[in-house]
């Protein structure tokens, strides 16, 4: 269903054997580090599905997406290599007024049959469409769990009963994420994602945000403003076009060669458009 081999050249990722948890690890490490968590389709007025095919073709071709593309398209790389994957309702809790709970807002993945020695039940949640989430699989396991100059939370979810709760680092763009424990098909996804991508009321159509996960930290780009969080930590603001886009390509990793000068030219115009009317985004 999908060109596995330029699939692993995009992210950079030879692999060979069977699947393990330190292949996992590095398809993770490696998809983050390559693949941007972006909604700049929106802003390009480009409608797309949740079809994990051709989530995985937008990402073969350069582009990246939001969670229901990225962790659509890496279940499918996953299931290609061998790997036991299961998708599953997810909801974000940005708020602590925000009801915590799987409202179907973000697509969720564990992987199982992968024990190891801090991991005997072989269960792992996977994720590439948390922006500024972890960087490589955290076990099924409660805990606390350190990955460079983060800390994360893993527990049983108090919502979704036999669910997860993943408590995100307190510096980070949301509070954290509840899923539930029973399989989830990607048309469940469908409505949240025709709000999410038109709705006015969606943070996607408000902000345009690029995001990278490294080792180090996170790069994000909301709006013109680039911050930098965990190693380092800095923010400045792209005053000229030239300047926007070549954050994405140096930053980024998005060059936006299917991006014609016309359609670069009209992006810049509602960005700029965007910053005036409401400053530095929040």
């Amino acid at each position: 269903m999908i060109d596995v081999t330029a699939y692993l050249r995009r992210i950079g990722v030879r692999i060979d054997g069977p699947p393990s948890a330190e292949s996992l690890r590095l398809l993770h490490r490696a998809h983050l580090e390559r693949v941007p968590y972006e909604c700049l389709e929106i802003w390009l007025g480009r409608p797309t599905t949740v079809d994990p095919v051709e989530s995985a073709a937008r990402i073969i071709g350069g582009r990246g997406g939001y969670c229901f593309h990225l962790n659509g398209a890496f279940s499918l790389l996953l299931e290609a290599l061998g790997y036991e994957v299961t998708r599953h309702l997810g909801g974000p809790q940005h708020r602590v007024a925000d009801p915590a709970g799987a409202d179907g807002g973000h697509l969720s993945l564990t992987v199982s049959g992968l024990p190891s020695e801090d991991n005997p039940g072989g269960g792992w949640m996977v994720d590439q469409g948390l922006g500024d989430g972890f960087h490589e699989p955290l076990p099924l396991v409660e805990g606390v769990y350190r990955q460079g100059p983060f800390a994360y939370g893993l527990r049983p979810s108090p919502a979704e009963p036999g669910g997860w709760r993943f408590d995100h680092d307190p510096r980070g763009t949301f509070l954290g994420l509840d899923f539930r424990a029973e399989p989830a098909e990607m048309a469940e996804f469908a409505a949240m994602h025709e709000f999410l991508s038109t709705s006015p009321e969606s943070g996607f159509v408000r902000v345009a945000t690029v995001q990278r996960r490294d080792a180090g930290g996170v790069d994000i780009l909301r709006g013109l403003v680039l911050t930098r969080l965990g190693d380092h930590e800095h923010a400045m603001t792209a005053e000229t076009e030239r300047d926007y886009f070549e954050i994405l390509a140096d930053v980024f990793g998005l060059p936006l060669d299917d991006v014609t000068p016309t359609e670069r030219a009209k992006l810049w115009g509602r960005l700029w458009t965007a910053h005036e009317r409401w400053g530095a985004p929040r």
